[in-house]
Parts: C-alpha cells; sequence; structure tokens
C-alpha cells in the first residue's frame, strides 16, 4: 500500500517526507522533483519567503543508483529560513488561521506552537511526493496538469493579476479556483463496494487537506446542481476506431467512485490568505482584551501554487489507486498486470 508522512515547521531546520510502497525499479530524475518544487514557489501574488527560500530535495533512502529499490523513500528539504526558536511568541490569534482552534485544542500559550506547523509551509514536500508519484504514472502514460480559473472574481489573466495588484495596494489577500486535470486514467480505480475506498472520496479529502481549500468540485458538479438529468449525464457511444468513449464528461471522469477512463477532472476553491498586513479584530490570549491580529510573512494570492500542490495531492491519490489496482513489488511486474488489463479491456 502507498502511504507517506511529513514532518517539519515553518521555520524548522528542514520539512522531510517519507513514502512507503513504491516499487523497485523505477527510474528517478532529481531534476523532474526540483521542477515541481520550483513551480510551487512561482506564481503572480507570492510573498518575501519565494525570494528567500528556493528548494530543493535531498533524497536520504529509498533510491540506489538513480532507481527505486522497494524501501521507504525519504526526502529532505532544507529550511534556508531557520529561525523557530528565535522567532517571538504569538499571542494575537489570526481570524481564519489555525491560531486559535489549535491554543485551545492543544492548551498553548503562544499561538506559534499552532501556525508553524499548519502553515502552508508544510505543502512543499508533498509536492516533492507527488513528483515522485508523476514519475510512476508517467511510465503508464498518465499525466497530470494544472491551471488557475478564477482570482478574486477575476477569469482571464490580465484581470487577475490588476485584482492583486489592488489587493496588494490595499494590503489585502485573494482566493480563487483553480482545476487539476488527469489525462490518461484507465477504467476502474477506485471501487463502488466500500465507501472508503471510493476514487471521488479520496480525492477530495486530499484537495481539502491543502492548507485554505474549502470547497471541492469534481467535473462540472456545480454548474450540473440545477440541471436535469438528460442534460448532464454522459452518454455512452462506441465505434470500432475509438472503442467506448463519451462526448461529454460533466462527471470529471469518475462514476459511481470509480475512474471511467475519461479525464478526471477536480477543482479546488481557496478562500482568501489569513494572514493581513493590517491584521483583522481578535484578542490578546493572555489579557483577553481587543487587538489586532498578529502579522506573519504571508502571500497576497497564492492560487496558481495550490494548483502545484493539487496536482501533487492528486498524483498521489492515483498512484495509490493505481497500485491498488495492478500492484506489485516491481515496476516490471506492474506492467505486466496493467498490460493484462488493458488487453482484457480490448477484448
Amino acid at each position: 500500500m502507498l502511504r507517506f508522512l511529513t514532518a517539519g515547521e515553518s521555520h524548522g531546520e528542514a520539512l522531510i517526507g517519507i513514502l512507503e510502497g513504491m516499487p523497485s525499479g523505477l527510474t528517478i530524475d532529481i531534476s523532474d522533483i526540483n521542477k515541481d518544487l520550483k513551480r510551487r514557489q512561482e506564481g503572480y501574488g507570492r510573498g518575501q519567503r519565494m525570494q528567500i527560500e528556493h528548494d530543493s530535495a535531498k533524497i536520504l533512502s529509498g533510491i540506489m543508483k538513480g532507481a527505486t529499490i522497494g524501501s521507504p523513500i525519504a526526502i529532505l528539504i532544507e529550511n534556508k529560513d531557520f529561525s523557530i526558536d528565535k522567532l517571538s511568541a504569538v499571542k494575537n490569534p489570526r481570524p481564519g488561521h489555525a491560531d486559535l482552534a489549535g491554543i485551545l485544542k492543544y492548551g498553548f500559550k503562544d499561538a506559534r506552537c499552532v501556525l508553524e506547523r499548519a502553515s502552508a509551509r508544510e505543502t512543499a514536500v508533498r509536492v516533492g511526493i507527488g513528483a515522485i508519484c508523476k514519475i510512476l504514472l508517467a511510465e503508464f502514460d498518465i499525466k497530470i496538469l494544472s491551471r488557475v480559473l478564477m482570482i478574486g472574481g477575476a477569469k482571464t489573466e490580465k484581470l487577475m493579476k490588476d485584482k492583486i495588484d489592488e489587493a496588494k495596494k490595499s494590503k489585502d489577500t485573494l482566493g480563487g479556483v483553480f482545476e487539476v486535470i488527469v489525462k490518461g486514467v484507465p477504467p476502474g480505480l477506485g471501487s463502488c463496494m466500500h465507501c472508503d475506498r471510493r476514487l471521488d472520496a479520496s480525492l477530495a479529502e486530499r484537495i481539502m487537506s491543502i492548507p485554505a481549500i474549502k470547497a471541492v468540485e469534481i467535473g462540472n458538479a456545480i454548474e450540473c446542481a440545477g440541471k436535469q438529468g438528460s442534460k448532464v449525464h454522459d452518454e455512452i457511444f462506441y465505434s470500432k476506431e475509438k472503442g467506448i468513449y463519451r462526448k461529454t464528461n460533466n462527471a470529471g471522469g469518475i462514476e459511481g467512485g470509480m475512474s471511467n477512463g475519461e479525464d478526471i477532472v477536480v477543482r479546488g476553491y481557496m478562500k482568501p490568505i489569513s494572514t493581513l498586513i493590517d491584521g483583522l479584530n481578535t484578542i490578546d490570549i493572555d489579557t483577553k482584551k481587543q487587538v489586532k491580529a498578529s502579522t506573519e510573512r504571508s502571500d497576497v494570492c497564492a492560487v496558481s501554487a495550490a494548483g502545484v500542490v493539487g496536482e501533487a495531492v492528486l498524483a498521489f491519490v492515483i498512484a495509490k489507486a493505481f497500485l491498488e489496482k495492478f500492484g506489485g513489488d516491481s515496476i516490471t511486474e506492474v506492467k505486466r498486470n496493467y498490460k493484462g488489463y488493458i488487453v482484457g479491456l480490448k477484448m
């Protein structure tokens, strides 16, 4: 079974990820991982930390001579801004962030004990893990890409940038919508037999795990919710040239919790970033007096970066479901199992 665990704080020494269950014999190029780490740091509206950190991954285990050996893969991403023990306590929890809920849950007197782990900085190592999953999926011609659909209500690149510039001038933040598309997924990943094995449920869970994401859409769900079924469901056709095919993909590539062979389309809805230069009203957790929220270094908008994280988490979900369906201890065995399944579909 494919699974991973991450560790590390925003201003700690490093971020660490351990990926277990990857079959042996998969060639890993570290540049593919670093390329996605760089993409995560890009995007209009990113903050000062992106100018300080230039993330690169170091693989500590699980790979020999450029290929996986079946053991857990450990990834290290160093934080250049390593200052966790020198930073001041945070007593004014930020509305919209994990600060207050974390203080109440864990009994802290300092919100920094919460925000250091709740920070979106943790997603860097998830992007590294997702990049390895992408390498696996690419062996089977499965590709993942993302794009920004909307920022602050604007839907064209120029208007999005204008919105970000306006928000920056007014010391505010923006959210928006990103879309992730997975191409080349075979039918049959996931299951309709058990609720916890439904592919769409797993996809939604992982997208919702990205900081600041408050809603998930699969296919054209929001638009279709206001239509009649006859205008929504994707009719099925067959020809000798194409085989079984659809003319539409309103379901976003998933029916009954399983992939149906069409592109998987998932959208994440991101709220405006919680850290504002001019903090909102809150309380001092010691005195309970009304104060302004603390300010941490932050972005104006990070929807584009969230899309890259979305690619990574979906890559993990698809890779996990793929190995559950076609799994083996080596990449050769997985390919053999996959080829037999595809041949059977054609028959």
